[in-house]
This record gives structure tokens, sequence and C-alpha cells, in this order.
């Protein structure tokens, strides 16, 4: 396995950030840590790119533990949330920084830079300073110095959490597209649920320290595997030991009815939340352009219930 974690423990006084996690990730995948605030995940990508010492368990990349060993000699890079740019110096000598200490000359080091500057579409941008980019060309500036010291593991803390909305999604999707290209090895981190389904071969949901689970994004969304992975990961209508997805929710003139109790426009989709006889509220989605509803009239519905059986759907 390229990398093992196991039994890995962080402690801040009486406060255990990581709780007794293990997990493995093979080489050339994308995996992204995923929780709310405070949950660990942060803490474990520092530890592995060994920017913490860890009270228990030991970090092994391609077989070799390497808890202590320092992070330059880890053979993994690190993308911050701030970027971590040099001010003072061009694009392409923030790009060329990490050559230095490999005994490149700076000709040749200057060469490579703008090879990487041209992977991520910035190869006019070389001369200028990082103040004079955009967040979102900082971000690739960041990748591309992390990319040329060709790492064995490349690991990325909300490197997206400064950018707005829509230059977030161009930006997964290049990260995706360079993950995809160097086929180097990937943890992102994140809070944002849509950022780590998109981008991500794996997703490890993560709360109060621990694994909570590790699969595909698809089988996350589908099969949760605990009363937390089913509140956290999407959104969820519960009644009686069952639980449906908002889509599960469609028009039928066999359905039941239910009742238009409000309606919110969510861009390409709506949100309508409806009342059933017994008083329980239900939240559903559509595309924009399907039938619209009214609010306080009775629609017939079906709704594709599921039993809550975690232990059916453990992973």
């Amino acid at each position: 396995m390229f990398l093992e974690i196991k039994n890995i423990t962080k402690k801040y006084g009486e406060k255990t950030a990581v709780d007794n996690v293990s997990f493995s990730l093979e080489e050339g995948r994308l995996l992204t840590l995923l929780g709310p605030s405070g949950c660990g995940k942060t803490t474990i990508l520092r530890a592995i790119g060994g920017f913490l010492k860890l009270d228990q368990g030991s970090i092994l990349l391609n077989g070799q533990d390497i808890s202590p060993i320092s992070p330059e000699e880890r053979e993994v890079a690190t993308v911050f949330q701030s970027y971590g740019l040099f001010p003072n110096m061009k694009v392409y000598e923030n790009v060329a920084y990490g050559l230095k200490f490999r005994g490149i000359r700076k000709k040749e080091a200057r060469n490579m830079a703008y090879d990487f500057l041209n992977k991520v579409h910035l190869e006019e941008e070389g001369e200028k300073y990082p103040s004079q980019l955009s967040g979102g060309q900082q971000q690739r500036v960041a990748l591309a110095r992390s990319l040329i010291i060709k790492p064995k593991l490349l690991l990325l803390d909300e490197p997206l959490s400064n950018l707005d909305a829509k230059l977030r999604e161009q930006m997964r999707e290049e990260i995706r597209q360079v993950q995809q290209e160097f086929g180097v090895t990937m943890i992102f981190v994140t809070h944002d649920q849509n950022e780590a389904f998109s981008i991500s071969d794996e997703v490890m949901l993560m709360n109060e320290g621990k694994l909570i689970q590790k699969s595909s994004p698809e089988d996350l969304y589908l099969h949760p595997n605990s009363a937390f992975a089913l509140d956290f990961i999407g959104q969820s209508n519960i009644k009686k030991g069952f639980y449906c997805r908002p889509e599960d929710i469609k028009l039928s003139s066999e359905g039941s009815p239910l009742k238009v109790q409000s309606i919110e426009y969510l861009g390409d989709f709506v949100q309508y939340t409806l009342l059933d006889k017994d008083g329980t509220t239900l939240i559903m989605k559509q595309f924009l352009q399907e039938n619209t509803l009214e609010i306080n009239k009775i629609y017939p519905f079906f709704i594709n219930w599921r039993p809550i059986d975690f232990k059916s759907t453990q992973r």
C-alpha cells in the first residue's frame, strides 16, 4: 500500500484532536478529508506533512515509517490555505524556490519553472509578483511550486476557501485535471461537501477526531454507515425508522397528498418544504424547469422511503 496511517493519536492537553485513526491510500488516488470544524482533518494532514508530532501511531509511505522524519525529508509537499507565496519574489522564482535545495542551476530552474507555469496556464505571468495576481492565479502558482519538486504525495489544506464560489468551482476542476495529468497522489482537506464529492476518488468523513466512514463519494451519499453520516452528508427526511433524500420525492398521480408549505429558489433548483397529514415537514428538490408548484396547495407525491439500518450499510 502506498500510504498507511496506523493508529494515530494527537492530543492537545485534555482534548483529543485525532483519536486512534487508521486508513490507507493507493498511489495515484485523490482522497478528501471531510468533516465539521475541529473534527481532526487538518491535524491529520499536518501530521502526514511532518508539521506536528504524534502522541501515538505511525505513518508509512511506500513502506517506510516517515513519522520521525522532518518535513523536508518526506517527499511530501503541502499547499496551505494562505498559499505561502513569497511577496518579494517573482512568480517564476516562487515556483522554482524548492529546486535550489536540490542543486539545480538557476537557468535550468527558471526553464523548469516556466514549464510548470505553462501547465497551470500562467506562462505569461512569470515576471509578475504575487500581489499582482488574482486569488485563483496565486493558487495555481502554489500548486506549480508544489508539483515542480515531484513529491510522492501532495497535501492540500482547504486551498480554495479564500476564493469566490465561481472560482472555487473552476479551480477544483483544474486541480483534478492536474492530479490526473501528473498521476500524483493527493490528500485534500475541506468542509465543503460539493467540493469533496466533485474532486475525490474517496472521501473520508470525520467527527470529533474519529474516522466515521471512508468510501467513494457515491457510496458515502447512498449508504451512510451511521446517524452522523446520514445527518451530515446532504439533506435527509427522517420518519419512524426510515429516511429519504430530497430527490426521492416525486410528483405522482398515485402518491400521497402533501401540502406545499414554502418555496426556496436555489439557482437551477427549487427547494420545497412539504407538510404531510401527520404534521411532518419534508424537503424536496427539483430542477427549476420542472413542474412549478404553488404555495399552500396540495399535490400527490411518491416518496421512496429507505429503512435506517446502519448495520447493513457499514463500510
